[in-house]
């Protein structure tokens, strides 16, 4: 295992979507531990605090796309402070907050990595734009957005355009796609592992199959960006849009032990945890194990 200098970004962010209280999802990470876990392994563990998020009423300036001003205040920052870890050598591990933040992180991570690879654990595909949103929340917006589609203020964050090449995502455990958006995979031919090839061939095969393509995409980071809904509810009750029969908690386990062997992943970021919604911080508990499987963390 190579010892890493993690940098801890927390980001309390809950304006990307309508239900309050993942905005103290970074405090709930860091209550169930992160920072000692993650020592405990042998890296050495920096927090960096949290991205200022100002608190005010949400508003709508544009119904298509909610609170727009705060969702690009707060990525704009985080994409510097992203840029600066990495620029200082230091693995960025980003805490939410929602999972709008990955347009700043991926925007952030963009100024070094030219031909990123991004891993997107999830039960959706967030690839939609304005104008396909049921809804309006920009945390289902931010794949989109970092491949180059969608609000200018969205897209040109830190620096204008893709960030993220489409035949370099892998998403991984969906089981909740938009129309708009199942259209858009096949137009861009973005590489899917749905719940139903996780259950027909195993999280084995599709791990190594995820890790094999990124390797033949001559990627030069790779990016796991894991929403907690990703897991099945039943491991991870905290999150404001749980679909049912998702991952495992094992099998979640064994997918950043896999990442962990691959030597690949370059940047990280855990969120969607919504200490409102849970029980007892478990989903923030889970959060927590996975970085230790992700990191290094062995049972012998």
């Amino acid at each position: 295992m190579d010892k890493h200098h993690i940098s801890l970004i927390g980001v309390p962010l809950d304006y990307g979507q309508s239900r309050r209280g993942v905005d103290m999802g970074p405090s709930a990470i860091r209550y169930a531990g992160a920072l000692k876990r993650l020592e405990s392994i042998g890296h050495t563990v920096t927090d960096e605090g949290d991205i200022q998020v100002s608190a005010v009423e949400k508003t709508e300036q544009d119904t298509n796309l909610k609170n727009l001003d705060e969702v690009v205040t707060a990525n704009t920052e985080l994409a510097g402070k992203v840029a600066d870890v990495i620029k200082q050598g230091k693995f960025p591990l980003v805490l939410g907050g929602d999972h709008s933040i990955a347009i700043g992180t991926l925007s952030g991570l963009s100024t070094t990595y030219k031909n990123l690879g991004v891993i997107w654990y999830d039960a959706h595909a967030d690839m939609n734009t304005a104008e396909t949103s049921p809804s309006g929340n920009i945390h289902g917006m931010p794949l989109a957005v970092a491949m180059g589609l969608g609000h200018e203020r969205l897209v040109n964050i830190l620096q204008g355009g893709q960030k993220v090449k489409p035949e370099n995502v892998v998403i991984i455990g969906a089981r909740s796609v938009d129309p708009g958006e199942r259209q858009l995979i096949k137009e861009k031919k973005i590489k899917v592992f749905t719940m139903h090839e996780i259950d027909r061939d195993g999280m084995t095969a599709v791990m190594n199959e995820a890790i094999e393509y990124l390797r033949n995409r001559n990627v030069d980071g790779v990016h796991l960006s894991l929403d907690l809904d990703g897991l099945d509810p039943l491991y991870t009750p905290g999150v404001g849009t749980p679909v049912a029969g998702g991952i495992s908690y094992r099998e979640s386990h064994l997918a950043m032990e896999m990442l962990e062997d691959s030597g690949m992943i370059t940047s990280a970021e855990f969120v969607e945890v919504n200490p409102i919604l849970d029980e007892k911080n478990k989903t923030a508990d889970v959060a927590v194990g996975l970085m230790g499987s992700l990191f290094g963390e062995k049972l012998i």
